[in-house]
């Protein structure tokens, strides 16, 4: 998988994002602002969660795998073969591990869309990031802007209208190329080993030295 595969897979997985557009408090109506509410709290009650994923890349390719997010910080995307990448941060940074090409590629995670899905304190009505609310009798669709180093475009979240489950999101980028991902089999508040967040520091050293 080239870097043009291994930034969609990236941004399929992760792109929870940050914004800088201006807040739209003031212009939600009472039926948004409640919305925004309920995903907030829904969102803040939530430390733990995995469960499977499909990812669609623009290319029409489609990869699954497994994920696991530990709040505040970290997270785990374990692609199913024939995919041999997983992404894990660890409450510092972020890690794209190749297994095949054994190749370690490492990144803030203040530098990263992951800083949205795994603050501890997130709060969607008082944030600006949110650009767009959408309430519809069985989902509400949340648009943020992503404006970080590793990658710019919109962000579409979707809620389930009334569990406020998170169920899937599309990230479009600057060119307009569309990823998403769903999410099903998910999984609250359940015990997750500490070694699924674990990067080896060492070894992306040992591969980055090997390779210069």
């Amino acid at each position: 998988m080239g870097f043009a595969g291994l930034r969609g897979a990236f941004c399929g997985a992760i792109a929870l994002a940050a914004a800088l557009a201006p807040s739209l408090a003031n212009a939600l109506s009472g039926e948004e602002q409640a919305a925004l509410e309920h995903i907030t709290a829904k969102l803040a009650s939530v430390q733990t969660m995995d469960g499977e994923f499909v990812q669609y890349n623009p290319n029409g390719d489609q990869v699954q795998g497994k994920f696991y997010i530990a709040r505040p910080g970290r997270v785990r995307f374990q692609y199913a073969p024939p995919v041999t990448l997983s992404v894990i941060a660890d409450g510092k940074s972020v890690l794209v591990f190749d297994k095949k090409l054994q190749t370690y590629d490492i990144w803030p995670l203040s530098q990263t869309p992951l800083r949205l899905l795994l603050e501890d304190n997130l709060n969607l009505v008082a944030s600006n990031k949110v650009t767009r609310v959408g309430v519809a009798p069985d989902l509400i669709e949340v648009e943020m802007h992503d404006d970080t180093r590793f990658s710019s475009g919109t962000l579409n979240l979707i809620f389930d209208a009334k569990s406020f489950d998170l169920r899937q999101w599309t990230v479009t980028d600057q060119q307009g190329l569309q990823t998403m991902v769903a999410l099903y089999n998910v999984e609250t508040g359940k015990k997750l080993a500490a070694d699924l967040f674990k990067i080896d520091y060492q070894a992306a050293t040992n591969a980055a030295r090997e390779n210069h």
